[in-house]
């Protein structure tokens, strides 16, 4: 079984067209997102939910 869906690809593609366009932001700042590792980390939150197959965020370290 795939660890990610299709939609979830989808909207992770989405995201990375839209850092390119200079057209994604982010949610907290409203700052332009530039850094691909956020743009990823947008597609996947959206994908979530929208109810797409994506593993669990990993818990965060102490």
């Amino acid at each position: 079984m795939a660890k990610y869906g299709p939609k979830a690809a989808e909207k992770v593609e989405q995201a990375m067209h839209e850092m390119k366009r200079g057209q994604l932001r982010s949610g907290g700042s409203g700052r332009k997102v530039t850094d691909p590792k956020q743009a990823v980390a947008i597609g996947l939150s959206q994908a979530r939910r929208a109810g797409a197959q994506v593993p669990k965020r990993p818990a965060a370290k102490r």
